[in-house]
């Protein structure tokens, strides 16, 4: 990790910006606390909790069984009790046994209780592609959870944006789906000690441009910014969008863009069908309706189980799947 001559300003790669939120959070606020599999002496899988059970103690980083169910129903307990639990949930495709505690207790007891019980509990989940691993491993299952009410659903495609937003997840009195795209765990970034880029919720145009927009969160913004790279080579000039929010979606960003470009390809690594892209779609299509020169178009995993490894470069979305996207808009 270098640090410049601004004080406030330090490079690191994701995976010590999520480190170093959670630590900042935890120093902030002694009802924080961490639970998962293998995340105090090992630091976690993808070691984003190094040093903090060392730090902390073991009374508030915790190593748990291998039972998301038990994770998240303890998490629950904790909050009612007025804890700030923060569930690693070791790889996407591990937290369907915790599901219905998710989706049936942890996302609807605010509401259940009239508000009288906050759930201020967060839940990070490593997921996404690009790591070579096999299925399980490798799946974006944050559909699932956007869709559901009384959950509120983000994730960071930069150090910067994953150093703040798990400390505004944490501060949260809602329950907070954290997805972390872990193929971005390691390549480095400045991060702004000193401010937030944007809030927690708030959508955030990244590159700007006037043919057409592109739009995605996660690891899919830099393939974006790729695309969006070569297409300029070719005189195309692309917008490009972060969402960071999937539940709620900051819409007028991407609106403004819209209305500017005229066009707008949506993009995710998860299956298409019934997806976020899909609400994007549908959303932007009713809302900037006589904006659009072109329909909106999708570039997505396709809607199979997640491949072996050695053909995960074929499922997964790469700049040349959203430059195919984009020479299809401007054809109309």
């Amino acid at each position: 990790m270098s640090v410049s001559t601004e004080t406030t300003l330090q490079t690191m790669p994701m995976a010590k910006a999520l480190n170093a939120g959670l630590r900042q959070a935890m120093a902030d606020d002694p009802k924080v606390l961490l639970m998962g599999e293998d995340i105090g002496k090992l630091g976690g899988v993808f070691r984003i909790t190094e040093g903090l059970q060392a730090q902390f103690g073991d009374n508030r980083v915790l190593d748990t069984p291998l039972a998301e169910s038990g994770i998240i129903g303890t998490a629950i307990g904790l909050a009612m009790r007025g804890y700030r639990p923060v569930c690693e949930i070791q790889f996407d495709g591990f937290i369907y046994p915790g599901f219905n505690q998710i989706t049936s207790q942890l996302a609807k007891l605010t509401n259940r209780t009239e508000g009288a019980l906050q759930m201020p509990v967060v839940i990070r989940v490593p997921y996404g592609g690009h790591i070579g691993a096999v299925e399980h491993h490798q799946e974006s299952p944050e559909a699932y959870f956007a869709h559901t009410a009384g959950l509120r659903s983000v994730s960071p495609s930069t150090p910067n944006d994953a150093y703040w937003m798990i400390q505004e997840a944490i501060a949260s009195n809602d329950p907070v789906m954290f997805f972390e795209p872990k193929s971005r765990y390691w390549p480095k970034g400045d991060v702004d000690l000193s401010q937030s880029a944007a809030p927690l919720h708030a959508s955030r145009v990244v590159r700007l441009g006037t043919d057409a927009t592109l739009v995605a969160h996660g690891a899919m913004v830099t393939v974006l910014l790729q695309a969006a790279e070569l297409a300029a080579a070719d005189g195309i000039s692309l917008e490009v969008v972060d969402l960071r929010s999937l539940a709620p979606i900051d819409y007028e960003p991407l609106l403004e863009s819209v209305r500017k470009t005229g066009r707008l390809i949506v993009a995710q690594e998860a299956p298409g069908n019934v997806s976020v892209g899909s609400e994007i779609a549908a959303t932007v299509a009713e809302r900037a309706f006589f904006s659009l020169e072109a329909p909106v178009l999708r570039v997505s995993g396709f809607d199979v189980p997640f491949p072996p490894a050695k053909l995960e470069k074929l499922f997964l979305p790469d700049a040349d799947r959203v430059l195919e996207a984009v020479d299809r808009a401007l054809a109309y």
